[in-house]
Order: structure tokens, then sequence, then C-alpha cells
């Protein structure tokens, strides 16, 4: 069964919002961000294909072709589970153009009258998201966008929306990094969207042994705004050794409903050859177990 804290979130959805499609979207964009709770870093620093559905801007590298499918577990107490999947085609000066893909769903919404006691059948909740996106380097910095469609249900009913979202990251030197993205942007109910932005700032590099190639030490701030409700922060360090080899951490301050919470995440990446696989996990707050994500990318070359 959903953790009552999750229930209160989608109830309080739905008598909020003026209609039932905004809430349909509202409680949507609430999936989406339990399933970003499991991405160790500020969302617009995000990296690797999939991560096109945080921040279209994803600087991808060399190679003809990228793809990478995700998968998302929410902890028992929520009942949530979903997937991400993304693939980029090089066009050569005109940059990457791809698609993405990602789903979210609850299965463990209990319908009741007036008691608390379950009635037969269950409420289904899930979203779906299909998108075109597209990233290039422009002038030093790399910019994308991503117009997609969504189709939300929350019980019997549906809505349908478009969205279109822009993004930009920037280096300036070595030593910082600058993103910053919108999700979700349409016209709709502030808490359907957010608008991230993050800084990344080197703070050490060298080699740890001969031959290692470069590690870096990057100390990360993000934030997430626009969304009809306090500010969520996030604090965090990255370290990467080269291209073999990455490990996050964040702590994030989450302004969200019912005053929100702390809530810390890591993650691992390790990238053998063409390929690279992630594992990250949440530790969970408020008394609500953690979540966890795998994902596996892989790229072609010319």
């Amino acid at each position: 069964m959903i953790h009552p804290t999750a229930q209160r979130v989608v109830l309080a959805l739905l008598a909020g919002a003026p209609t039932l499609a905004q809430a349909q979207d509202e409680a949507a964009a609430a999936l989406w961000r339990l399933a970003a709770t499991t991405v160790p870093l500020p969302a617009a620093l995000a990296v690797g294909s999939p991560s096109a559905f945080w921040n279209p801007a994803q600087q991808l590298g060399r190679g003809r072709a990228h793809g990478g499918l995700e998968f998302v577990q929410a902890p028992a107490e929520v009942g949530a589970s979903g997937m991400l999947a993304a693939m980029h085609v090089s066009l050569g000066r005109i940059g990457h153009a791809g698609l993405v893909y990602g789903r979210m769903r609850i299965d463990d919404l209990v319908r009741t009258i007036d008691s608390p006691d379950p009635l037969p059948g269950s409420i289904q909740h899930d979203t779906h998201t299909l998108g075109l996106t597209w990233t290039r380097g422009v002038i030093g910095a790399t910019v994308g966008a991503t117009v997609a469609y969504h189709q939300n249900r929350l019980d019997e009913h549906q809505s349908h929306r478009w969205t279109m979202d822009v993004g930009v990251r920037h280096r300036l030197g070595d030593v910082v990094r600058l993103a910053a993205a919108t999700h979700f942007l349409s016209p709709g109910p502030a808490a359907a969207r957010d608008v991230y932005g993050a800084l990344g700032l080197r703070i050490w590099h060298g080699a740890l042994w001969p031959g290692s190639g470069e590690a870096r030490l990057e100390l990360r701030y993000g934030v997430a705004v626009a969304h009809g409700f306090a500010a969520d922060h996030q604090t965090g360090l990255g370290f990467d050794l080269s291209d073999a080899f990455g490990a996050d951490l964040l702590v994030g301050r989450e302004g969200g409903y019912g005053g929100g919470g702390w809530r810390p995440a890591a993650g691992l990446r390790v990238t053998i050859g063409r390929y690279r696989v992630t594992v990250a996990r949440d530790a969970g707050t408020e008394d609500i177990g953690s979540a966890f994500r795998i994902g596996l990318e892989a790229r072609v070359d010319d």
C-alpha cells in the first residue's frame, strides 16, 4: 500500500487544482520529481543520453550515436516505479538529435469512501512522456531543446499536454561550469513544471598515480524553482577519474509539500569502452525508504 504521505500529496493535488486535467498534470509532475530524487547531482548538470530528460543540453562527445536506458524503483512505502530511455544520433554540424521516452507509475493507490477499509479495485496513476530532443555546441556553450507529448492517467481519467523545454551549459575556463534548463514548460499549472539552475566549481585536479589520467573534484550547487512552492536546493561533491569512473554525492533540501525535508543521494558511474553503467540511490526522507536507479548507456563509434 502506498505510504500515507504520498496519498496526501495526490489528494491535495486533486483538491487544490481548478480542473481534473490540471490535477492529473500536477500529480504526474510529482511522480517525475520522485524519479529525480535518484539523480545524485543537480538536475541541470546531469550527464548521459537519458539525462536529456532533465536538461536537453547534453555534451555527448564523440560517436555516431548514443543511447541509454534507466530504471527507477521507489521504496515499497510509495509503490512507484518507472524508466527513462533516450537515443541521440549525430547530424554533423547540426548537432545531435534524438528521442526521449519516460514513464512513471504507482500501482497501490486504494479506493476508500467514508471508512479506512479499501474498496475492491485500485486507482491507476501513471504518466508517459515522448519527446524529440536536439543538442549542439554553440560558441563555447552547449544548448538544447526538447518538444514532448505527455499522457497522464489518474483513475479513469486522462489528460494530455505538450511541453517545450530548453537548456544550456557553459564552462568558464577549466574551473567553473554553469547550467540551466526548464522542465515540462507549458502554459499549464505552475506545480506541473520546474526551472533548474546549477553551478559546478572545480576545487582540485591532478593525477592520483603516474598514468592514472586526470582526476577532478568538483563542488556543486543546484536549485529548482518556479514550481508553485518553495525552492529546492542541492549541494554536493563530484569526483571524476578521466572518463572511466565517477562518484557523486548530494544533499538536497526539498521545499515541497508539507514543509519539505533533507534528502541525501549518491551514485557511481563506470565506463568500459563504449559502455557506461550507472547506479544511484537516495537515502529517503521522513521515515520513507530509499529509491534507486540503475542505467546502461552505449556509444556507437564512427
